[in-house]
Formats: C-alpha cells, sequence, structure tokens
C-alpha cells in the first residue's frame, strides 16, 4: 500500500519552537510553510525547517498520529527528532 499521509515536524532552529502537522502532500505543504504563505502559527515564529517526517497510508492513523504527538511534552518530541535527525538537518523534500 502506497504511504501518502505524512506527519511531519518544523522547527524554527535546533531545540527552537516546533510545529506539528499532517499532510496529504508534503512537497506543497513544506512550500506553503516556507513561502510564509499562509497566516497563523509558522509564519508568526518562522518555524520552518523540516526536522521529522513519518509516513502513513491511511488518513486516520496519520492523525491519530499527529494528535498524539501533539500531546507529548517537548522533551519527548525533541528525543523523537534526534533519534533519526540528530543534527536537526533540513529534510526538505523540495531541495535538490
Amino acid at each position: 500500500m502506497h504511504e501518502r499521509y505524512a506527519v511531519y515536524i518544523l522547527a524554527s532552529q535546533k531545540n527552537g519552537t516546533l510545529y506539528i502537522g499532517v499532510t496529504g502532500n508534503l512537497v506543497q505543504r513544506v512550500e506553503q510553510h516556507k513561502s510564509l504563505a499562509i497566516p497563523g502559527f509558522t509564519r508568526r515564529y518562522r518555524v520552518t525547517r523540516l526536522v521529522y517526517v513519518e509516513m502513513f497510508a491511511d488518513v486516520i492513523d496519520a492523525i491519530a498520529r499527529e494528535k498524539q504527538l501533539k500531546g507529548w511534552n517537548r522533551a519527548w518530541k525533541i528525543k523523537l527528532i534526534e533519534r533519526s535527525n540528530p543534527d536537526w538537518i533540513e529534510l526538505d523534500p523540495t531541495a535538490r
């Protein structure tokens, strides 16, 4: 089954402000965040660095995971990011 839905974490910088979201089009959504096109949290706090992604085949599973992560405390979120991306490098799928 094709994994199409992404749960992602953006950061303003290493150990900075975090944003957790879910999308069916990761490339488009990251572009929206990076261009600060949509008013709200990520534009206000300049949270544009993609540092973590999980892919799901089912949108219900993706939304459930997003809600779970949003309920976690900050330390757990940082550990999750650093387990797969210890240097908080940009994971932008549009970068070449």
